[in-house]
């Protein structure tokens, strides 16, 4: 990082002559230029591995920690495991003199001449490091850190496998099914799209997060382009959609890897506020993906959390610093922040990585103890993911059934390329638990295929391929008869205004209050009236004084 005579530099002059007489040096007089040059030239020449055991235990975990990181730490995270050294100017120096009796292992070792302090360009930014000089750490081997350690003969840790649960969640993969659903949206009524809690209707899944990460996800993969006109599918997205479901999720899994979702801004519990700091959302993930064991096993999921706080507590913020983020937590309505406040953060957003997007993409099973525990294990997909293997490019797709009714019955596992081209001639229903996609043939859906290009014939023709089986007569007649045609037909909610007397309703046709919301006649006696409208004619008739008697159950 940095060489002895740079590093040398940085101290004060007092604490330069307190070096010298550790090492034996009188620079009593000496200016700093040439108390720099003799340290450096004692330091250089000592044997770093020899003296490493000639400290304190607590000074060798300290100088143990810092090599086997590479010979630099962030200021925050090696200080919060061997303490801190205190900073001061000279006067204080001289005053206090703190190298008679340091608070912490690094504080012994900085006025010893064995560890530095300076701030370095990262990739995350200027951060503050504690480090080692060239010149010290080149005599420890690379690999120091896991062989020469005499210091601890501990093995690394690792997950262990727990017994299977006793409620299991199996692995749902309607990740492949809703985002079907959007992009079949995007291509018919892009509106939608646009106001979220109208989409849930539609979806296997309504959890709102889940939404927007397939949403991400999509835009990220290539399948949607922003138009003038609002979101639409690309040729990408028909080609994504004729793939195997396996595919579909290892290749939605891949995107969620690189994505630019933000887990924690997601994460049940937390509320992320305020400018001026930033995560990356990409190291959790590669945090969580390193230490996920690759087997079929069920692991404790509190143990998962607990093994990555031990081996890389700072995975998500690597300058160590814990007091820079704005995050609320919600139960308490207070931020939370300080280390101590890891589990509320760091704990919170690893489980919602394992409950999110994992388990919503297919990747783990997730299981409850009899003791209320949670637990988890990697799906076979999930193991071919982690493994680079390709996934299964064969699938077996169900035919669509279209009924004598005009609706088209559209199986989960039929092909979602069929289903999207259903979206297109057929007006969407809304999703019933365990039932079929279904998609109503209308006017006003044979309308909008057309102005996509796609005409009757082609409906029809559509219709046979994806059925595997002869159209009902009825619903080649129907689509036949609109292209000849057009609407013959509308039903549409209206109130209906009975009177005793004809003569009522003449009253209120020529009044300039009542005239315009009054529609057609049903005979002497009844009127249609809208449905937006009833209320208001109520209020005006009642101003007129006629009281109206409402009855909206119909009987």
């Amino acid at each position: 990082m940095r060489t002895l005579e740079q590093a040398l530099q940085d101290h004060e002059l007092i604490v330069l002559r307190v070096l010298g007489e550790w090492w034996e040096l009188d620079l009593t007089g000496t200016d700093k230029l040439g108390c720099v040059s003799a340290l450096a030239e004692v330091l250089s020449h000592l044997d770093m591995t020899q003296e490493i055991h000639f400290v304190t235990p607590e000074e060798t975990a300290a100088l143990h920690d810092l090599i086997a990181a590479g010979g630099r730490m962030p200021v925050a995270s090696l200080s919060r495991k061997h303490g801190e050294v205190r900073l001061m100017g000279p006067g204080k120096l001289e005053r206090e003199e703190p190298w008679f009796d340091p608070v912490s292992a690094l504080e012994s070792l900085w006025y010893r001449g064995f560890l530095y302090r300076a701030f370095d360009e990262t990739a995350d930014g200027v951060m503050e490091f504690y480090y080692l000089p060239d010149e010290m750490m080149a005599q420890f081997a690379p690999t120091v850190g896991a062989a020469s350690a005499p210091l601890s003969t501990e093995t690394t840790p690792t997950l262990i496998p727990v017994p299977a649960p006793d409620e299991i969640q199996t692995a749902v993969t309607d990740a492949v099914d809703d985002l079907t659903t959007l992009l079949a949206i995007a291509q018919t009524t892009p509106e939608l799209l646009e106001y979220a809690p109208s989409l849930s209707r539609y979806l296997q899944n309504s959890d709102s997060d889940r939404q927007s990460l397939l949403m991400t996800l999509a835009d990220e993969m290539g399948l949607l382009r922003h138009t003038e006109n609002g979101l639409r599918p690309t040729r990408t997205a028909a080609a994504w959609l004729q793939q195997s479901r396996e595919t579909q999720l290892q290749e939605m899994a891949n995107a969620w890897s690189s994505s630019i979702w933000n887990d924690l801004y997601h994460t049940p519990e937390l509320r992320c506020e305020g400018e001026g700091w930033s995560n990356d959302p990409l190291l959790a993930r590669a945090a969580l993906l390193e230490k996920l064991m690759p087997t079929g096993e069920w692991y404790s999921l509190k143990a998962l959390v607990a093994l990555i706080k031990e081996t890389d507590p700072d995975f998500q913020r690597p300058d160590g610093n814990y007091d820079t983020w704005y995050v609320r937590d919600l139960q308490s309505d207070a931020y939370v922040r300080g280390f101590a406040n890891w589990d509320l953060v760091e704990g919170r957003l690893l489980r919602f990585l394992v409950q999110g997007a994992l388990f919503w993409l297919g990747m783990v099973e997730m299981g409850t103890t009899v003791t209320k525990a949670r637990v988890f294990r990697l799906t076979d997909r999930a193991l071919n993911w982690l493994k680079d293997i390709p996934a299964a490019s064969n699938e077996i797709s169900v035919p669509l059934v279209v009924q004598a009714d005009g609706t088209i019955l559209v199986p989960h596992n039929a092909n979602r390329y069929q289903r999207f081209r259903a979206a297109r001639v057929g007006e969407m229903q809304p999703v019933e638990p365990g039932q079929l996609y279904a998609y109503r043939l209308t006017p006003r859906s044979l309308a909008q295929a057309q102005q996509q290009g796609i005409q009757p014939e082609r409906v029809l023709s559509f219709l046979a391929e994806a059925s595997d089986r002869p159209l009902p007569a009825s619903v080649k007649r129907g689509i036949s008869r609109w292209q000849e045609r057009g609407v013959e037909g509308r039903m549409e909610t209206a109130v209906i205004l009975r009177v005793k007397e004809a003569g009522i309703l003449e009253t209120l046709r020529t009044n300039p209050k009542t005239r315009d919301l009054l529609g057609e006649s049903l005979g002497a006696l009844a009127v249609i009236v809208r449905h937006d409208d009833w209320l208001r004619l109520q209020k005006i008739t009642a101003e007129l004084g006629l009281l109206l008697d409402v009855n909206m159950s119909g009987s």
